[in-house]
């Protein structure tokens, strides 16, 4: 059994020391796999790619938001990057002012996997590509719901993780780390009514919450009390800890047997 720690101050405790700890830049390289170089010479055909590399094995192009669809219809029909494995958005409105906007494509028979990226403006939108790959159509509500980036002749647009009448999107920089004030009452709200916020309180929204008087859901280490009881009684005797446990037996050593060898 692990030893008791008091966890009356556990809110009060930093959780991450490497919390402005800004990770390294992966290395781009310059674009020499024969492949992809054929691959990046047919699309800058018919797109202005703005910039490209190779980063972690794969390519990287970088091309101008109002050329998504083109350029993801060039590379699925005439470059064979049939699969859209993933696609979604990184919030740098603080930073540049933009949403980048990256679609992530696989090439089965050639084993390769290419990453288109390009940036918006907070209140731009941007050109679905369900029409392409019919995986974009979750991927695009949940870009939509979580960041609030509009896509243009998606075949219905609307939140997909969020209630339709929630405030904010969550995945935004700015967006509060345990919610707002209309985050922490909601389901209080929607459930009971705002007359009985009160009585029940708020949501808990912190996952690192430890409650040491929750005696139905919290294992007080060496101060066990009966199930569900006033934390303040007195402490179950752990050598009866588990009388009311009828299927398991005290171990008692004179009816222990000493095996030799297993079966």
């Amino acid at each position: 059994m692990r030893p008791y720690r008091p966890k009356d101050n556990v809110q009060k405790k930093s959780y991450y020391t490497d919390r402005f700890w800004v990770a390294p830049k992966v290395a781009e390289e310059p674009v020499e796999d024969e492949v992809f170089r054929a691959d990046l010479e047919s699309v800058k055909k018919v797109v202005d790619v703005k910039n490209a590399y190779i980063q972690r094995g794969q390519l990287v192009i970088i091309v101008d938001a109002k050329d998504n669809v083109k350029t993801l219809k060039h590379l699925k029909e005439e470059c064979g990057y049939d699969v859209l494995s993933e696609m979604s958005a990184i919030d740098y409105l603080v930073r540049d002012g933009e949403f980048e906007i990256f679609y992530q494509l696989l090439a089965l028979s050639k084993r390769r996997r290419i990453r288109v990226k390009c940036r918006i403006k907070e209140n731009e939108a941007i050109e679905s590509v369900e029409p392409l790959f019919r995986s974009a159509d979750w991927s695009e509500r949940e870009m939509y719901d979580m960041f609030g980036i509009k896509v243009n002749n998606h075949p219905n647009l609307k939140r997909i993780l969020m209630p339709d009448d929630w405030v904010g999107h969550p995945l935004r920089k700015t967006y509060p780390l345990h919610g707002d004030e209309a985050a922490q009452w909601y389901e209080v709200d929607k459930i009971f009514g705002k007359e009985y916020r009160d009585i029940i309180g708020p949501e808990q929204r912190d996952a690192a919450y430890i409650s040491t008087t929750d005696t139905c859901n919290f294992a007080r280490i060496h101060h066990e009390v009966p199930r569900c009881a006033d934390p303040n009684s007195e402490p179950i005797d752990m050598d009866v800890y588990n009388d009311d446990a009828p299927l398991v037996e005290t171990f008692d050593l004179k009816k222990s047997k000493i095996v030799d060898r297993t079966r």
